[in-house]
């Protein structure tokens, strides 16, 4: 009974006086800069903490149809279901390794029947026996090995689950993106449509005028080359089209096909200036981020891991059960069997194996330290390049506009100058050019500015939330 209750104690006084041998994880010191270069004059960081990143995806983006795209999207995309299974890998990674932080038990039973014939002069005999044991044993974790392994395995899943969280928002920037590419492509192919209509009745009147006389062919034939441009424009437009809308059909998850509709690429909101919240902010909403910093979280926990190997391995062992000769006597009389015993490895000489292990863990944490910093930078980055970015194609749409509106009067007046016979087509012709052009410029520079502002809402880490 003695031996008994010193075997209990004794897991009891390893997990109380046990250690975990390694660094605790630290969150290393990062360069946050003050604020985000080209933010908004108005903003003030460090009085208004509200970010866009903090708003949800239909909150931003309230075209009903690129809603239902999205949501779509959420459900069906391949890459958003792929992640989920690395996900659910990393839950079971977790589950075997924290397994071995506890004992484990087994049981285990045999029967045995033997017949024995020595000589015809004696008759032969059989014996049967049993045998039904249950077996234990407890690798103790005193110096933290599987404690760290474990630390290690959470880290990985919630890198996984962060992981998933920029699958998402990588992916709502790219439906959004295309959807809004997808809309000035039909803005575009409607103002191609319109204007070929326009230049096919002039090239009708210009042929009546000159059957009459009243011009001569090589007006005809200017008219003519408006139209053909116009029609070459329309086919290349088509293709874009149809291309955009596979695009966002396998972001769906879906075959190639059609893509339903909503808002006019002119009546998508803009807002006329985007907050950008704390600096400091980024580093806890950016899922690319945190998935870093887990990374780096499991990388420091290995070490520990690694260094542990320099110590005894420390396990306990049991076995307990009944064994007779005889089946009816299993359970009765002196049938109980039982061993237990501490047992003891120690690493005496491993040609260097276990401090080159610890040397590999430490540079691959300091990998992870590195990639971590340089992902902050990288975010960082991308918020300055995206504001930039939004600001210059608001002052480029807004000049593309009043070129547009130039270019439009400048049309007018040369078609009204031709008609009073003050100047030849061909001022008709390379003004109709220029508008037509600033047309299809006005529609991609407005999209353009939507895509910005898409960049703006990614790089600011929103669009994950649920």
């Amino acid at each position: 009974m003695r031996r008994l209750r010193f075997a209990a104690a004794l897991p009891i006084v390893f997990s109380l006086f046990g250690c975990a041998v390694g660094p605790n994880y630290k969150r290393p010191n990062v360069d946050v800069p003050p604020t985000y270069r080209a933010a908004p004059v108005s903003t003030a960081p460090a009085a208004d903490p509200a970010s866009l990143g903090d708003e949800k995806w239909w909150a931003v983006f309230q075209d009903e149809a690129l809603q239902g795209l999205i949501r779509t999207a959420l459900q069906q995309n391949y890459d958003l279901r792929l992640a989920a299974t690395r996900v659910v890998q990393a839950q079971a990674q977790l589950g075997i390794t924290r397994a071995d932080q506890f004992p484990t038990l087994s049981g285990g039973g045999n029967i045995n029947s033997n017949r024995t014939a020595l000589s015809p002069e004696f008759p032969a005999f059989e014996e049967t026996s049993g045998q039904l044991t249950l077996s234990a044993g407890w690798d103790l974790d005193f110096w933290g090995k599987y404690r760290r392994a474990t630390e290690a395995a959470r880290a990985n899943l919630l890198a996984s689950e962060w992981g998933q969280r920029a699958v998402v928002n990588t992916l709502i920037a790219n439906i959004a993106t295309a959807y809004f590419q997808l809309r000035a492509l039909d803005l575009q192919l409607e103002i191609s449509q319109h204007t070929l209509s326009s230049r096919q009745q002039s090239l009708k009147l210009e042929q009546a005028l000159e059957d009459n006389g009243s011009v001569s062919l090589v007006d005809v034939r200017q008219a003519e080359q408006l139209v053909y441009t116009t029609t070459e424009t329309i086919p290349n437009v088509e293709r874009q089209i149809q291309q955009e809308e596979n695009l966002i059909r396998v972001l769906l998850g879906q075959n190639p096909g059609e893509v339903p509709r909503g808002r006019k690429l002119t009546e998508q909101p803009i807002l006329p200036t985007v907050p950008v919240g704390l600096t400091s902010a980024l580093l806890e909403r950016r899922p690319d981020i945190q998935q870093a910093e887990q990374q780096l979280v499991a990388a420091n926990a290995l070490i520990g891991v690694a260094k542990a190997a320099y110590y005894p391995d420390i396990s306990l062992t049991g076995t307990g059960g009944f064994q007779s000769p005889a089946l009816v006597k299993l359970f009765t009389g002196p049938a109980g069997l039982w061993n237990f015993g501490p047992n003891l490895t120690v690493p005496i000489f491993t040609a260097g194996k276990i401090h080159s292990n610890v040397k590999l863990v430490e540079a691959q944490q300091q990998e992870a330290l590195l990639t971590y910093q340089q992902t902050i930078q990288q975010a960082f980055r991308s918020v300055s390049d995206s504001l930039i970015a939004y600001q210059k194609n608001r002052e480029f749409r807004e000049q593309q506009e009043l070129l547009t509106a130039s270019a439009q009067d400048a049309a007018k007046l040369a078609e009204i100058r031709y008609k009073a016979g003050v100047t030849s087509y061909l001022e008709v012709l390379t003004n109709d050019t220029n508008y037509f052009a600033a047309q299809l410029a006005l529609a991609q520079a407005q999209s353009n500015e939507l895509n910005a502002l898409v960049q703006v809402y990614t790089a600011l880490g929103g669009g994950w939330q649920p």
